[in-house]
């Protein structure tokens, strides 16, 4: 255990909470729209590195590198379908979402504005989408609170139980107190970090190498094409981003469609860098450290790296970037999941919208915590498997739930509230189904649940009646809103 790096670590988890606090102070005379959506004042920078970060937990510093570095560069379809799914998320979908979600009745939140979208007053379509929400997000935040218990238990020799409670306190300490601003500003600051973090490691392992005793690449390791699987799993990865709430709500957040042009080129080059880096630690990292039964299994070929490489002080800062990765994504799911409760299942179901603002912060803030204790204990089970498993599940169930049936709002006019109830269940009954009947075919369960949920939108909507003329008319708005 190095003294240096518990330090660092501490100073870097007082800072998080710091701003958590500040944005408690700064906006506690806020509503429901300033808690979950930052009363969409978000500037392009913060906007942009605050859904890059949101969106690449720790998985991209541990599960992706470590999968490149086991099982070779058949892998790196992961990366290639993650950076085309996310460039083109940001070039025709975030244009759009942002627009049409001020149109339909300044929606704040995903399930809200699928229902406004159609002008329905059932409530339907919001309670569908916040099970939803609640059950993938609770893996979802498992998987970055059990990387950092395998951080601390690796880097100080923590328990990782008692190291999951410590990062799942800090982790809710400030997403309750500061709320969205807070998350967003946090998110910021960790995706600076963990793109230095991902630039510095590799450079500097592949300047120490020995090449007279570095570990030799297996036969076929530098083969992408081991197997048409990989390639289509791969690919599928991308297909989650149209569909993945904590990332895609920040396009609602921004403030203007000109600082939404700024934040798409400043989101994609920051994820393609992050994504490159993350093959390149995986190929590095089997060179420089050889393969490592106890590195493959822990997903730690990243932290072996630093700790290797640099002094206490260094690899403290740059181990933090594992915190951040799983910090920033958790701390997204948490408010996501939480909005998804309070403000679509709570507030319009129980009080009939007679809440207070007052009263759905509150609640909001309860659900966080509620959230958080689930995700906690499946993080600490024996059994919840792999980091990269636990992403892989949540991530394959929001793209395949929610990506067909939010592109087709924003393309489709004929569109309808039946379709959309039809996608969004099918998607992810198919994703699910597949998972725990067909995952031996070895083709990602994405894939096939998202073209199911495609399929049934388009059939539900074809055999039931065309949507009334206001809400093509609301279609219509939406595709000429300009910002005042």
């Amino acid at each position: 255990m190095k003294i240096s790096e518990v330090v660092v670590f501490i100073v870097y988890l007082a800072f998080m909470l710091g701003i958590g606090v500040f944005f408690f102070i700064k906006d506690r005379n806020g509503g429901e729209k300033t808690y979950f959506l930052g009363g969409r004042k978000m500037g392009a920078w913060v906007t942009a590195l605050s859904a890059g970060a949101s969106d690449m937990s720790a998985w991209v510093l541990m599960g992706l590198p470590t999968a490149i570095y086991a099982l070779g560069m058949g892998q790196v379809w992961i990366s290639v379908g993650l950076a085309i799914g996310y460039t083109l998320s940001w070039i025709f979908e975030a244009p759009r979402l942002r627009k049409f979600s001020i149109v339909a009745n300044d929606s704040i939140t995903i399930p809200q504005f699928l229902t406004n979208r159609f002008l329905s007053k059932s409530k339907a379509l919001q309670i569908v989408c916040a099970v939803v929400f609640l059950f993938a997000y609770t893996i979802y935040a498992a998987s970055s609170i059990k990387a950092c218990g395998t951080l601390f238990n690796t880097v100080i020799g923590l328990d990782a139980k008692i190291a999951m409670y410590l990062a799942a306190i800090i982790i809710v300490g400030y997403t309750f107190l500061g709320g969205f601003s807070a998350v967003c500003w946090t998110d910021f600051f960790q995706g600076l970090l963990i793109l230095g973090a991902m630039f510095i490691a590799p450079i500097f392992a592949v300047f120490m190498l020995d090449h007279s005793t570095a570990a030799a690449f297996p036969a076929g390791y530098f083969n992408p094409f081991s197997s048409w699987q990989d390639i289509v799993s791969g690919l599928a990865w991308g297909l989650g981003y149209f569909g993945m709430p904590h990332i895609i709500i920040r396009f609602m957040s921004l403030k203007s469609q000109k600082d939404l042009k700024k934040s798409a080129k400043i989101g994609v080059t920051w994820t393609v860098l992050i994504l490159f880096f993350a093959a390149l630690i995986g190929v590095v990292g089997r060179q420089f450290l050889g393969m490592d039964e106890a590195v493959s299994g822990n997903s730690t070929v990243f932290i072996e790296m630093v700790r290797k490489i640099f002094p206490g002080v260094i690899s403290g800062v740059l181990l933090s970037a594992v915190l951040a990765a799983s910090m920033s994504t958790a701390d997204s799911q948490l408010l996501a999941a939480s909005s998804a409760f309070a403000s679509d299942v709570y507030k319009p179901i129980f009080r009939k919208n007679k809440s207070s603002d007052k009263e759905m912060l509150w609640v909001g803030r309860i659900v966080v915590l509620a959230v958080a204790g689930v995700a906690l204990l499946v993080a600490a089970s024996p059994n919840s498997g792999s980091i990269m498993d636990l992403v892989s599940n949540a991530w394959g169930i929001f793209g395949a739930a929610f990506g067909p049936t939010i592109l087709l709002c924003l393309f489709w006019k004929r569109f309808n509230f039946a379709g959309a109830v039809a996608g969004i269940a099918c998607g992810a009954a198919v994703d699910i189904a597949w998972f725990y009947l067909l995952s031996s075919t070895g083709v990602y369960e994405l894939a096939p649940g998202f073209a199911a949920g495609l399929i049934a939108a388009v059939i539900v909507t074809l055999l039931t009646k065309k949507p009334a003329k206001e809400v093509e008319d609301l279609f219509d708005k939406a595709m000429a809103y300009e910002d005042e």
